[in-house]
This record gives C-alpha cells, structure tokens and sequence, in this order.
C-alpha cells in the first residue's frame, strides 16, 4: 500500500471481471466474470486453483464465507450457485429471481445470504437449505447489497438512487 505498486496481475478469465471477493485470512480470492465463470485463486503465488463452471450466462457478483470454504455467485442466468471453493464442486442453485441477480453478500457467519435482482427485489437465503426466507422490493432495480455487522441489517442500493437499510428480525416462537 505504501508504494502503490502492483504485487501481481492474475489472468485466466477470457472476458471482462465484475466482482471479486477475498477469504478473511486473505489466502484465497474468487473472482467472477462475464464469461460465465468463477475462478478461484491463490492470492500469494496468484496460481488459479479452480474454474467454477455452470451459470448459463455472466456471473456478475461473488461472496466468499470468511473461512474461505463457501463461494456463492450471482449471475445474469437469474440464478445464484452456492459452490465448496476447496473441490470446486457446486452444491446447490438458488432460483426465485425473475430477472438477473446483480449483487450478493453472505451474513458474518455464512449461514444467511442476500442478493440482489433487476426484478427490483432483494432476496434472504438459508444457505445450508438454499431456500428463500423473505424478499423485499426497492424502486428499482436492486443492484449491490451488503450485511452490516454486528446487527443483522442489510443495506442495498437501487436504480432509483436509493439506499434502502433492512433489518432481519428472528421469527417469533409460537406459543
């Protein structure tokens, strides 16, 4: 940082890269791009460990747990892919979104997932599950999204030029 000057220049994708996420010890990255792919990398010797295959149309945004062990992608096919990074295996498809899904980001301790769709919406996931707990709608279409932490808030932003803040609430125990 105090130099600014570039360490290394990773290339394998074979068409423009969207989004990027980074494991919490820093060790691995996943990157995704518009040639349909994920790559996974190992950030110090920049060696491509995995290319995660699968979407049928441009991966547009990346979440990676903080141990690094869940990838969960966002793609223009309107489809989210919850991949184990370690064997490259996908392990599930989350659908629901109507349009494509633009962003997503996973909860501080990876069980909840939320993305974010051109069909306006933002959508919370059970990851071990991959089904749809809630969706709420914005004023446009829903284009990044993020968890603030420690609370368990959600803030996205939309078309519209709005930033919307959400709280998850637990669901009440029945008597």
């Amino acid at each position: 940082m105090e130099s600014g000057r570039e360490l290394r220049t990773l290339s394998g994708h074979t068409d423009d890269v969207y989004g990027v996420a980074l494991s919490g010890d820093g060790r691995i990255a996943v990157s995704a791009s518009w040639d349909k792919t994920l790559k996974v990398w190992e950030v110090e010797s920049g060696r491509e460990l995995h290319t995660l295959s699968g979407h049928t149309n441009a991966v547009y945004g990346v979440a990676l747990s903080r141990d690094g062990r869940i990838a969960i992608s966002a793609s223009w096919d309107k489809t989210l892919k919850v991949w184990e990074v370690e064997s490259g295996r996908e392990l599930r498809t989350l659908s629901g979104h109507t349009d494509d899904v633009y962003g997503v980001a996973l909860s501080g301790d990876g069980r909840i997932a939320v993305s974010a769709s051109k069909d306006n919406t933002l959508k919370v996931w059970e990851v071990e599950s991959g089904e749809c707990q809630v969706t709420f709608s914005c004023d446009g279409a829903a284009l990044c999204c993020t968890f603030f932490h420690p609370v368990k808030q959600i803030i996205a932003g939309d078309a519209g030029g709005h930033l919307h803040f959400l709280r998850l609430e637990e669901p009440n125990p029945k008597s």
